[in-house]
């Protein structure tokens, strides 16, 4: 193994085991989500997708540690989350905003790895640059960078903490059709060679199925899960030839009709 390939040995491999356990969040009077029960299998992708507004970034911020459930837990590596646990890495929607627009990549990458001594930061940073396919960038700044460059500059600044859980919100939502096809196949590249356990969430149905193994429906809100769905559609994948499979569009099928179904409910 050289010195510039982030493999699962690094990560921790398929340690990450999340469980959420009855998990209801309240803000005044409004109940965001209900009763909320899942599992996400380690060392695999899962997805939660429903509706707009149905308290998926909630149920994200609260799996995180940024938020706490006003009833239920959440447990991760056997542990009760009750802040940001280590292990863990959020890549968010805005890249623009988690970026600082007047540091290199190479620094923004490295910038939460501050306490590690310096040659192992500049370790971690190219091998996090190397994975998201960045080498040669690393002196540019955020701002002389397409919106999918910057968003794998995202991924490679989690990436670069060695994370056993990526927890991504919604991560492709702000960049064209083809940036996005391009960062799915990314994440899947990564997340086979790492072995690391993600949760994804999105409202986009088709990115649904083509990421996951495992999908959570959500309902409206107060959400809670309306079904929870296992893809058993083969890996590596395709976006043509996985798309085209009869599997891809019966699953699609039916998450379609389970959100109508909730929306209409």
């Amino acid at each position: 193994m050289t010195s510039t390939e982030l493999t699962a040995e690094h990560t921790g491999g398929t340690s990450a085991a999340l469980a959420l356990d009855g998990i209801s969040k309240t803000y005044g009077t409004n109940m965001a989500v209900r009763d909320i029960t899942a599992d996400v299998p380690a060392g695999k992708v899962s997805v939660i997708v429903g509706p707009s507004g149905c308290g998926k970034s909630t149920l994200l911020r609260i799996i995180s540690g940024l938020d706490t459930p006003t009833e239920g837990a959440v447990t991760f590596n056997g542990e009760r989350v009750t802040g940001v646990p280590d292990g863990l890495a959020m890549v968010f929607q805005d890249y623009s905003r988690s970026l600082f627009p007047w540091m290199h990549v190479d620094k923004n990458i490295g910038f939460p790895l501050g306490k590690l001594p310096a040659a192992q930061r500049r370790e971690r940073v190219q091998e996090a640059i190397d994975a998201v396919g960045l080498s040669g960038k690393e002196k540019l700044y955020p701002w002389q960078m397409s919106g999918g460059m910057q968003q794998r500059v995202a991924i490679a600044r989690a990436l670069a903490s060695h994370p056993s859980l990526l927890l991504m919100d919604e991560p492709y939502a702000s960049v064209d059709a083809q940036t996005r096809a391009d960062l799915e196949d990314l994440l899947l590249q990564i997340q086979a060679k790492l072995g690391i356990t993600v949760l994804v969430v999105t409202h986009d149905i088709d990115e649904s199925v083509y990421l996951a193994d495992h999908i959570i429906v959500l309902s409206k809100p107060p959400s809670v899960v309306a079904e929870t769905i296992e893809v058993d559609l083969p890996r590596p994948r395709d976006q043509v030839t996985t798309k085209e499979d009869p599997r891809f569009t019966s699953i699609r099928a039916h998450v379609t009709k389970l959100l109508r179904r909730t929306e209409a409910a």
